[in-house]
C-alpha cells in the first residue's frame, strides 16, 4: 500500500520559514515524480512546484508565485521529499499536499498527473 505522509506544517509570522516533509512508502520513490500542491479555503488547488528525475539528474520547478522563496528537494534514502518555504505571506496559508505521480512524460504541474496523494499539512501565516 502506497502511502505518503507529510509533516512540519504550523503557524508562523509573515517573513518566517518552514520546512515541510513528505515520506513515501510502498513503492519506488527514487523514480518518481514528487510534486507539491495547496489549497486556500475557498480556492482551488494550486500547483506549488516539482522535483522529477532526469537523465542529468533531479531537478525542481517551482510556480511563478512562490519562485525564489520555495524550494523543493529529496532524499532517496530517507523516501522523504522538503518543501522549504521561505519569506513567508499572509497568501502562502493552506493546506499544503504532496503527490507522487507514476507519469514517464508530462509537465507535471497539473493533479491529474499524480496518482498518490499525501493527507495534507496546514500552513497559517500571520501578518
Amino acid at each position: 500500500q502506497v502511502q505518503l505522509v507529510e509533516s512540519g506544517g504550523g503557524l508562523v509570522q509573515a517573513g518566517g520559514s518552514l520546512t515541510l516533509s513528505c515520506t513515501v512508502s510502498g513503492r519506488t520513490f527514487a523514480t518518481d515524480t514528487m510534486g507539491w500542491f495547496r489549497q486556500a479555503p475557498g480556492k482551488d488547488r494550486e500547483f506549488v512546484g516539482n522535483n522529477r528525475r532526469t537523465r542529468s539528474g533531479y531537478i525542481s520547478y517551482h510556480a511563478d508565485s512562490v519562485k525564489g522563496r520555495f524550494t523543493i528537494s529529496r532524499d532517496n534514502a530517507k523516501n522523504t521529499v522538503y518543501l522549504r518555504m521561505n519569506s513567508l505571506k499572509p497568501e502562502d496559508t493552506a493546506i499544503y499536499y504532496c503527490a507522487a505521480s507514476l507519469t514517464i512524460y508530462g509537465n507535471f504541474r497539473t493533479s491529474g498527473e499524480y496518482e498518490y496523494w499525501g493527507q495534507g499539512t496546514q500552513v497559517t501565516v500571520s501578518s
